[in-house]
């Protein structure tokens, strides 16, 4: 999926600026509160999403063995769920990440404690390579990811590199839960913890620190832990336990000592194969999947065996007797252990198979069997409900052997309730899909799979608009096209023709928004561009503004529609430097297409919302003005504006000429002016606001009651505080509408307004889906302020209130006293009191 921040090249240079008014007392105050001790209002809102329900990768599912439906679920670039089973949906734990902290949304590993079932575990970091200098961090919670503390690693993690469905690399000892274990990458080998997560070091005696690299060139490391607790008791550590290490040599080891010393476990196979999972059944067996490839996208081939830890006799139960399939996920039936499933990863035609045996991987039944003698020649013992997901059949229907929607891709876990032997959860490359019939395969039955995602949305946003009649809300996303929401608590079908796996950005005609145009990337003489007249119902592809050709890898870039839509500025992104996309303009709605002049290739446009012939551009840090439809620019005698952008600059709608340019830092564009900036007079001339820092994204709803000027909303840093922000004066002053537990993380590629809606913003997220706000009011519908305590000493008064929790949470005697008193970013990770080797 779409993982990678972004940001837009431009050049920069000194800025005028205004000062910003003071604001009390306006219409549309109601439900405000007074500036707090940072000088910032604040109004308290309420948050949901636009439901999509799933859209990417979920590599690992876990079951807490002690307590029913205490399940989790994490994600690559989208944080970590929890089950509720009262309402049937997942749980979004990590909304408070914010900007400055994104790299903690990809969940490398996850632990919930079978002993302590409110204590909980997630080892947070996205990326090990260049994309970031952010170590991981622990984050540890003693009420199922209510709230957390943090310890600060010394490494980084990778809940996006390769090799993610791999583990899991983060467990707890299930006899002495002070006890964990953490599968380090990039050659940082083996660490262990015995305060509950508190400190950290290296378990030195560990002999193999990884030597398979990602395609990045970086070490995968150990990948799962599994411990034995049948070598333990109650209050002591489990004396043996077993790690897979991405090795395709030496790939498992054996402690028999608590985790002291280390041997390489005896006759394991050498298939030239890496260890996804190692599962032990409660009978002493021990379950490895093993794969030609670390995963997730690619497979090969591949075997499962299984190990006899009473007796050291290695089988192979391989589901076909063969190496024909890479594998995945497997569990084992905690209530019966003879009972294991296990699924293909990555085999992607024509499906993933999954296998289910019930002795012990002697015999194996697979969900559904392939025979071209037969007709059909395609035998599915199971069916799919997929629809509260309708977009997850891709708008195509399949010809056999295919079907769609696939069984899956992409299955790096599958789990058996250890409560329930009829429910299993396994994770795809594209949502959650469970069944609560599994045994009726066993009985020759069908086995009802349905998605089992509701409430998670891990969608990466790349454009959103809110026209001002039809569907209130249309996106462009990566990896999965874009949707038009015309009711935003249900999914709806996916946008194709042309279907834009990553769709780059959305726009419409201000005065007749039934003309929406969006474009995305695709490769050699597919089109990048779809059409709609109307409102996005239906979709027309159009013609490429360049010669196509095989190989041809052009990206999708940006659009620009003209206010009545008569005019479409289109500006691609090449592939390489020797290819030549120039911005381009079409008088006949993607048949023709012409080069603009006077504007560089691969610059940012806008159209302007009243003016059919007016458009604007940026590049360089210069900006560029069209008055006869796009046609040609020239550029604007404006100084100071930023070198890159986080998000796309945009007119306002109702008055011609008016421009805001929001621009903040990110991973790339350190050198950048950041700020936000406004113009009356199409780009002629620009000032910057004082008092804010930075400003990721801007964008444009209803009026507030009262005023004459449309809402704005950003994602910015102002008065040094980052947050979402309206501003119903023009900019005047600002109102923080967030709250710290509502970050959102990546919030800043995409935000708008409604315009039917006073109040209402849409926030397109990296991985957290589209964010829905709106003011929070009481029962009888006036608008409720916000009661938190939000000032700027409140790290303070948070760091006493988990010195108290500390001193309070002595069930087992055991936590380390000397705990460090930390507020969440500079925690102690060192060795002192600390007794792991």
């Amino acid at each position: 999926m779409f993982k990678k921040l972004c940001s837009i090249t431009l050049a920069a240079s000194l800025t005028f600026s205004i000062g910003g008014a003071a604001f009390a007392g306006s219409p549309g105050d109601q439900g405000k509160q007074p500036p707090g001790r940072n000088g910032i209002q604040e109004q308290a809102y309420s948050w949901d999403r636009a439901k999509v329900v799933g859209g990417g990768f979920i590599p690992g599912i876990v079951f807490n063995p002690s307590e029913k439906d205490l399940i989790y679920a994490r994600t690559d670039i989208g944080g970590a769920y929890r089950w509720n089973p009262e309402t049937g949906s997942w749980i979004q734990l990590m909304n408070f990440v914010g900007f400055d902290e994104w790299n903690m949304l990809g969940v490398e590993s996850l632990a919930t404690d079978p002993v302590d079932p409110d204590r909980l575990y997630i080892a947070a970091g996205t990326y090990t390579n260049d994309w970031t200098d952010m170590n991981g961090v622990l984050l540890r919670s003693k009420d199922r990811g209510d709230s957390f503390e943090r310890t600060a690693l010394p490494f980084k993690l990778g809940g996006n590199m390769p090799g993610r469905s791999m583990g899991e690399r983060l467990a707890i000892d299930p006899n002495d839960n002070r006890i964990l274990y953490l599968g380090a990458r990039s050659g940082n080998g083996l660490w262990r913890s015995t305060d509950y997560g508190k400190t950290w070091s290296k378990v030195t005696s560990f002999p193999n620190d990884g030597s398979a690299k990602d395609f990045y060139g970086d070490i995968v490391g150990p990948v799962w832990i599994t411990f034995d607790p049948s070598t333990g008791s109650r209050g002591q550590a489990t004396q043996t336990i077993y790690v897979g290490v991405a090795d395709t040599a030496n790939s498992i080891y054996r402690s028999t000592d608590g985790g002291q010393s280390w041997e390489l476990l005896p006759g394991q196979p050498r298939q030239n194969f890496f260890p996804h999972h190692g599962v032990l059944s409660s009978n002493g067996n021990l379950y490895i999947t093993y794969n030609e490839f670390i995963g997730p996208y690619d497979g090969g081939t591949g075997a499962v065996w299984k190990y006899n830890t009473k007796t050291g006799q290695w089988t192979d139960v391989s589901p076909t007797g063969s190496t024909e399939h890479p594998y995945g996920g497997i569990s084992v039936d905690a209530r019966h252990p003879d009972t294991l499933m296990v699924a293909t990863m990555n085999k992607w035609w024509p499906d993933e198979f999954i296998f289910r045996s019930t002795d012990g991987g002697k015999t194996w039944t697979s969900l559904w069997t392939l025979d071209y003698s037969k007709d059909p020649v395609r035998d599915n013992r199971f069916t799919i409900d997929y629809a509260i997901s309708p977009w997850l059949d891709w708008g195509e229907k399949k010809a056999l052997p295919e079907i769609s929607p696939k069984l899956g891709w992409m299955i790096g876990d599958l789990e058996i309730d250890p409560f329930n032997s009829d429910r299993i959860l396994y994770g795809t490359g594209a949502t959650l899909y469970g069944t609560d019939n599994m045994t009726a395969l066993d009985r020759g039955q069908n086995v009802n799979i349905s998605v089992q995602a509701n409430g998670i949305e891990e969608t990466a946003i790349l454009g959103l608009i809110s026209p001002p009649s039809g569907a209130p809300l249309l996106s462009a996303m990566g990896d999965i096209g874009g949707f038009r929401h015309e009711d935003l608590t249900k999914a709806p079908q996916m946008i194709t023709n042309p279907y834009l796996g990553t769709s780059t950005d959305i726009d419409y005609a201000e005065l007749n928004p039934n003309i929406i145009v969006r474009v995305g990337n695709a490769e050699g003489t597919a089109p990048r561009m779809g059409i709609s007249m109307d409102n996005g119902k239906t979709w027309t592809p159009a013609a490429n503004a360049w010669p196509s050709a095989e190989g041809d890898k052009t990206e999708g870039g940006w659009v620009a529609v003209g206010a009545d839509g008569s005019r479409i500025v289109w500006s691609p992104k090449s592939s390489s430097s020797e290819s030549v996309r120039p911005v381009s303009y079409t008088k006949d709605r993607g048949l023709t297409w012409h080069a603009s002049q006077g504007i560089p290739e691969g610059a940012i446009i806008s159209s302007d919302r009243v003016n059919p012939s007016k458009f604007y551009g940026m590049a360089n840090g210069k900006f560029y003005i069209s008055n006869d439809g796009g046609a040609t620019f020239r550029a604007s005698q404006a100084t100071g504006l930023p070198q890159t952008l986080t998000s796309k600059f945009k007119a306002v709608p109702g008055t011609e000429g008016e421009i805001w340019i929001a621009a903040a830092r990110d991973n790339s564009n350190t050198q950048s002016a950041y700020g936000l900036w406004h113009s009356t007079d199409s780009g002629k001339s620009f000032v910057k606001l004082e008092g804010i820092q930075e400003a990721a994204t801007i964008g444009f709803g209803k009026a507030a009651p009262g005023q004459n000027v449309m809402a704005l909303y950003t994602y910015a840093k102002i008065n040094n505080k980052y947050g979402i922000y309206r501003s119903d004066n023009g900019g005047a002053s600002w109102i923080r509408i967030n709250d710290d537990e509502h970050q959102f993380g990546s919030a800043n590629r995409v935000i708008t307004g409604d315009p039917r809606v006073y109040g209402r913003v849409y926030i397109g997220t990296n991985g957290l889906g589209i964010v829905v706000g709106d003011i929070q009011s009481d029962s009888k519908g006036n608008a409720k302020p916000d009661k938190q305590d939000k000032d700027k000493d409140k790290d303070k008064d948070k760091d006493k209130n988990k010195d108290k929790k500390e001193k309070q949470d002595n069930k087992n005697n055991k936590d380390n006293k000397n705990n460090s008193k930390n507020n969440g970013s500079k925690s102690n990770n060192g060795n002192k009191n600390n007794n792991g080797n």
